[in-house]
């Protein structure tokens, strides 16, 4: 499990972190100045896969760099069970994989670069690698500098899921990818990580996810207006795809085929939750959903 606890973090000028004072009512760390992230609370739990939305620049990648060690917390904690990662220590590096969106094109075959690269997690399996990229149906032969942008995109999903670790972040893997090869990716995910996995997926392509990602986190500026199940969500909000019209929606689109309106769930009655309607509906009603959420 990963505890986050009162995290904080900035880009600017961090003078200012002298002048942090603690909210001794709530037990928070108050930065006087504007934070990329601030007072970010929560917890990943094994065996889930949490898709990680947020508009551009609200600290998405700034997060998943923070937990995995490549960036140190200036304000709060992360717990990766009992160990800081910004200590980098070889036990929890062997446990954890960090997949950028940027990805670099190496003068090597994949089936080289897995082999040679591999060696640094305990336990990753070629084997397995081999298989993903039949999965992708990406020629494991083929020099890495060689594959078009997809391909090597391709290449490095199936490296971080032969890693086999425990802690997996991904940033935008979706990106570049065609139809059949998202498709493919959930197909991947789903089949070839560990039980007791952390995967935390950040992404702007919802629909591409909406299957396989469950909880749910939004981002705001410095701050989570979301953390929570399908299955909560469902509890709390209701979704409907009728061609009727709800005044009291939180939020309302046209569809291709029909229309989808999300409001409060007042009769208990299940929907299927549509991933893109809610981030639209916390996003235009965010204290109402904070507050109905305040629980998690």
């Amino acid at each position: 499990m990963i505890t986050i606890d009162n995290l904080g973090f900035t880009y600017g000028d961090t003078a200012g972190l002298k002048s942090i004072r603690v909210d001794k009512e709530k037990g928070h760390m108050l930065p006087t100045e504007k934070f990329v992230l601030k007072n970010i609370s929560m917890k990943l739990e094994e065996g889930r896969i949490y898709g990680l939305l947020g508009e551009n620049g609200v600290g998405k990648t700034t997060l998943l760099t923070l937990l995995c060690g490549l960036k140190k917390p200036q304000v709060g904690r992360i717990d990766a069970d009992g160990q800081n990662p910004y200590d980098r220590t070889p036990s929890l590096l062997a446990e954890q994989y960090y997949l950028s969106d940027e990805v670099a094109a190496v003068n090597m075959k994949a089936i080289d670069y897995a082999s040679n690269y591999g060696k640094f997690w305990n336990r990753f399996d070629i084997g397995k690698f081999t298989e993903i990229m039949q999965v992708l149906e990406t020629d494991a032969q083929q020099k890495m500098n060689r594959m078009s942008f997809g391909q090597l995109k391709k290449t490095y999903i199936a490296f971080a899921l032969a890693c086999n670790t425990k802690y997996l972040f991904m940033d935008e893997p979706t990106n570049g990818l065609d139809i059949p090869s998202k498709a493919q990716f959930r197909k991947a995910v789903t089949k070839y990580t560990r039980e007791d996995a952390v995967i935390l997926i950040s992404t702007h392509q919802v629909r591409d996810l909406e299957n396989i990602i469950d909880p749910i986190i939004i981002l705001d500026r410095q701050e989570v207006l979301l953390n929570a199940t399908t299955e909560k969500i469902s509890e709390k909000l209701y979704f409907d795809y009728s061609n009727v019209r709800n005044a009291n929606a939180l939020y309302s689109e046209m569809t291709p085929g029909g229309s989808v309106q999300v409001s409060l769930n007042q009769t208990g009655e299940e929907s299927k939750v549509n991933i893109e309607a809610l981030f639209n509906a916390v996003h235009g009603n965010k204290e109402l959903i904070k507050g109905l959420f305040n629980e998690l």
